[in-house]
């Protein structure tokens, strides 16, 4: 079946200027000057895979706009924005945890990122599109209220949901992360939260080190609207089926958002140098094939793909295209060439230990439907 799919790009995405800091590490000394991991390279190469493949043709254009201050200040502290904004009309800086380096006008592009998030979205609510996909950079869902990390400067999808909220397009949104990185920004925004529900599946113990566990489960008027499903390193395709179809499938019908939007990372993939996953470019098929079902029944199929992270420039593109044609319906005649190294790997399936902590977080999902039965119109209550 095929869908109206809207896609979200913008040139200037690939101007974010992060320096030439050899993968984590700034250049000098022995350092040789190189690229940072979180370069243009993957996102600008999986543009660039839509448009020769020509899935192009076929998608929505939705044109990103930047967010406004205001839409800033209702996720961040004006504190944060006014550093950011100091640094990048200067030399540029660092977003706060001191790996996340930006150039000059970084300001802006994020704004830009955030606001291609809210433009899918939008576009989304107003019936102009089935589902989009938001290929947008900076990334944005390690970023907190106070302070950058992890490469993000502002936090794009809350920043979307808050600026939806305020307009009354949405009141109950949920968040499904598949990043390899816990999605410690959405967790600590929606922290008491009970309308918006967060989940995140991701490599156990990665980044942040010290957030991401099973316990963490929300807090106050939010307390069981936060899921986290830290997977052994290693783990691939069946694992992250698993996780869709045992945890954010009952998590996400019982608490029937308006509207679920995806933190879209591929550096759960095989070949990510900052994960250790095995994750293939079906997998990621597979897990959008599986969360556009889950939306048809939770909230008549209204998602978006917010883009994160995924630092192989050569696999990210392939990834990602198999996301896309799983949203449109559309296949094109692109084949991975990858899957000769990875298609036949004893990682792909569903392991024991793997599904000991799924079981846990599944657990959480069954929970949480029986607090939402419980709640008062609908809404989750502690």
């Amino acid at each position: 079946m095929t869908r109206k799919t809207g896609y979200v790009w913008h040139e200037k995405y690939a101007w974010h200027d992060t320096g030439t800091h050899a993968g984590l590490v700034p250049s000098g000394g022995y350092v040789q000057p190189y690229r940072n991991f979180e370069s243009p390279d993957s996102k600008a190469r999986f543009a660039g895979l839509v448009e020769v493949s020509g899935l192009l043709e076929s998608l929505t254009r939705v044109p990103a706009r930047e967010v406004s201050d205001e839409d800033l200040l209702r996720v961040h502290t004006e504190a944060h924005v006014a550093r950011i904004r100091t640094q990048s009309e200067a030399e540029g800086g660092d977003a706060g945890d001191g790996f996340s380096p930006f150039g000059r006008g970084a300001f802006e592009l994020a704004k830009l990122a955030a606001g291609g998030t809210l433009a899918a979205a939008r576009a989304v609510l107003s019936g102009e599109v089935r589902n989009a996909y938001a290929l947008v950079r900076p990334p944005g869902h390690h970023a907190e209220p106070d302070q950058g990390r992890g490469y993000c400067l502002f936090a794009n999808v809350p920043i979307a949901i808050e600026a939806l909220r305020a307009e009354g397009l949405v009141q109950r949104v949920a968040i499904f992360d598949y990043d390899v990185h816990h999605g410690n920004g959405a967790q600590k925004i929606y922290w008491d939260d009970p309308d918006v529900l967060t989940i995140s599946v991701h490599q156990d113990g990665l980044f942040p080190v010290d957030t991401g566990q099973v316990h963490e489960q929300g807090g106050g008027a939010g307390a069981g609207t936060n899921i986290n499903v830290p997977l052994p390193a290693g783990s691939g395709d069946g694992a992250y089926w698993s996780v869709v179809e045992r945890v954010a499938g009952p998590a996400i019908r019982a608490f029937a958002p308006d509207l679920l939007i995806v933190s879209s990372g591929f550096d759960p993939s095989a070949f990510d140098p900052l994960g250790r996953m095995s994750v293939t470019s079906h997998g990621f098929r597979g897990i959008a094939e599986r969360l556009l079902d889950i939306a048809d029944e939770a909230c008549e199929g209204r998602v978006v793909f917010s883009h994160e992270g995924g630092y192989s420039s050569v696999h990210v593109p392939f990834c990602g295209i198999a996301v896309l044609e799983a949203m449109s319906g559309i296949t094109t005649d692109v084949v991975d060439p990858f899957e000769v190294s990875i298609g036949a790997s004893p990682t792909k399936p569903l392991t024991a230990w793997q599904a000991d902590v799924i079981t846990q977080s599944a657990e959480l999902a069954r929970a949480l439907g029986m607090i939402v039965e419980d709640g008062a119109g609908g809404a989750a209550t502690p």
